[in-house]
């Protein structure tokens, strides 16, 4: 690195309260704010990486780069031959961070774990309301009606009784929605009339605990020395938020950041040829999709949802949005993944067709609303240029497209209203490599009014993935699966548009990093090489 260019880090670190001579500090810039920093009560990947995976720890983790499960708080797990009852045996020893608010007087133990759960599926929790309560996890996987109660053995054995089996069930509990928090905090902020700094400034068992956050500029992390795992390699870690893909390729060009998400995919070409810049990337477990508000009319029709996707010209938004980083997706789940569908027929592009559909159903000169997403993101790269590709498609059908926006979080939480008006642009990375997170969260009849933007509750549909996640094999799954997809695409509830290859941009000093299929950034394993 250039005289030049550590002086640029210095001056960024030193805004950042950071000593320029720490070779310990790890700039990351990210390309948004977190909604929050309870990762229960989100959905959001941005949300995920600044919380979930620094600051918690789960009861199971997925092995950094795979989809393998692997021990995290539970050093061990039974499952009773009937799949109903799992027994898990919880670490001990495990330490709380402490803030300005609060300092732990116990280690972890079974009763964080009841507290975590209890609060997402009982109403009479003192929780389950705060911070807005929504839990769109919890409910999207039908977790209300799949743990029937949580049962305390002792303080490190904690069982969980099931209505009925669960094949991913293990897997979920490494999921984000299920990171593990201190009902010791939970109940000293109640009592101090502030339960929402459970949220605000939170306490977990991670790697890195937080230390400061400003909204839309920057977070700041320190390590967890008493953390009982591998010790993070560095000693500070920094989220530089930075929105716009440019400016964060020029902040890691002049050594301001280090790692860098979600490049421009015109851009990527060359960062590959730059020297001392290094480029990784893997095929995305990913799905970027428009979903119609299926309880809104005309779009509670599924031949006017048809005629719509026949109307948008997909190849061209590979070109023109993707350049080369992505393919066009015609189901819900992407091709890597186990039960995808490769004998559906995607909807093919026939304006002249859409068009005739949608006279046919009474259609002349329809005014729709797409929604943009305001923040990068591997499934769609650029939300606007995309949404204003399908504005003129559209156009040549009679539909007369108004494009709008929000604040990610805003977004976020406008689109799950079941009286949206219009169709959103969204997408999806996989959470644990199961076809249930796909289908069963985003598609699923549990998941209307959060989870599942579409608001699509289709009972053929439903019987099938309902039936899928209690069967124990991934060759009895299967099968259903695929029906499923068939289903899903003769009924439409969304235009899938894209699969997309992940990229991460970073300095060659970064030691460590691994590019994880479940699409989170996870740095308690990177270094920096001096």
């Amino acid at each position: 690195m250039s005289i030049k260019l550590n002086l640029a880090a210095g001056l960024l670190l030193t805004a950042l309260g950071v000593s320029a001579a720490s070779a310990q500090t790890l700039v990351y810039c990210s390309e948004g704010s977190p909604e929050g920093f309870d990762p229960a009560l989100y959905t959001a990947g941005t949300t995920f990486d600044a919380s979930s995976h620094p600051i918690y720890d789960h009861l199971t983790e997925f092995k950094v780069g795979t989809t393998e499960v692997i021990p995290g708080l539970a050093e061990s797990w039974d499952v009773s031959e009937d799949g109903k009852t799992i027994t898990f045996k919880l670490r001990q020893g495990v330490k709380f961070h402490a803030n300005d608010l609060f300092t732990p007087t116990r280690d972890f133990n079974a009763d964080d774990v009841i507290f975590s759960f209890d609060r997402q599926g009982n109403s009479e929790n003192p929780y389950n309301q705060v911070s807005g309560g929504t839990w769109e996890y919890y409910s999207g996987m039908s977790m209300p009606d799949l743990v029937e109660s949580i049962e305390k053995v002792d303080d490190y054995t904690v069982v969980f009784h099931l209505t009925r089996p669960e094949a991913p069930f293990i897997a979920n509990m490494a999921m984000d929605f299920a990171s593990i928090v201190s009902k010791e905090y939970a109940d000293a902020m109640l009592e101090a009339g502030t339960p929402e700094m459970l949220n605000q400034k939170p306490i977990g068992t991670g790697p890195f605990a937080l230390q400061a956050y400003q909204k839309d500029a920057v977070i700041r992390y320190l390590r967890h020395e008493d953390y009982w795992g591998d010790k993070a390699k560095v000693q500070s870690l920094i989220f530089a938020i930075t929105p716009d893909a440019s400016v964060r390729y020029q902040k890691v060009q002049a050594g301001e950041c280090h790692v860098m998400a979600y490049p421009n995919p015109a851009d990527v070409q060359a960062m590959k040829d730059a020297e001392d810049i290094v480029v990784m990337e893997q095929e995305g477990l990913n799905v970027g999709y428009l979903a119609y508000n299926t309880k809104v009319a005309p779009y509670d029709n599924p031949k006017v949802r048809k005629a719509l996707n026949m109307a948008i010209d997909k190849q061209a938004i590979i070109d023109v949005v993707f350049q080369g980083s992505g393919q066009i997706a015609k189901n819900p789940l992407p091709p890597t993944m186990w039960s995808y569908n490769e004998a559906v027929q995607d909807d093919a592009h026939d304006p002249e067709a859409a068009k005739a559909m949608l006279a046919e159903e009474g259609i002349d000169g329809l005014d729709m609303k797409i929604w943009a997403m305001p923040v990068q993101r591997p499934y769609n790269p650029n939300a606007r240029r995309m949404a204003e590709l399908m504005q003129e498609d559209l156009s040549k059908v009679g539909v007369n497209v108004e494009i709008v926006s929000y604040e990610w979080g805003e977004y976020l939480d406008r689109s799950k209203a079941e009286d949206r008006d219009g169709a959103v642009l969204l997408g999806w990375t996989g959470d644990n490599g199961d076809p249930d997170n796909f289908l069963a969260v985003l598609l699923g009849c549990d998941g209307v009014g959060a989870s599942n933007r579409a608001q699509w509750c289709h009972k053929p549909f439903d019987d099938l993935i309902q039936q899928a996640k209690v069967l124990p094999t991934q060759a009895e799954r299967a099968p259903l699966y695929e029906q499923a997809q068939e289903i899903f695409k003769e009924q439409a509830p969304w235009a899938t548009i894209a699969h997309s290859v992940v990229y991460m941009t970073m300095r060659p000093e970064v030691e460590g990093y691994v590019v994880h299929p479940l699409g989170g950034h996870i740095f308690n394993q990177v270094g920096l090489s001096q």
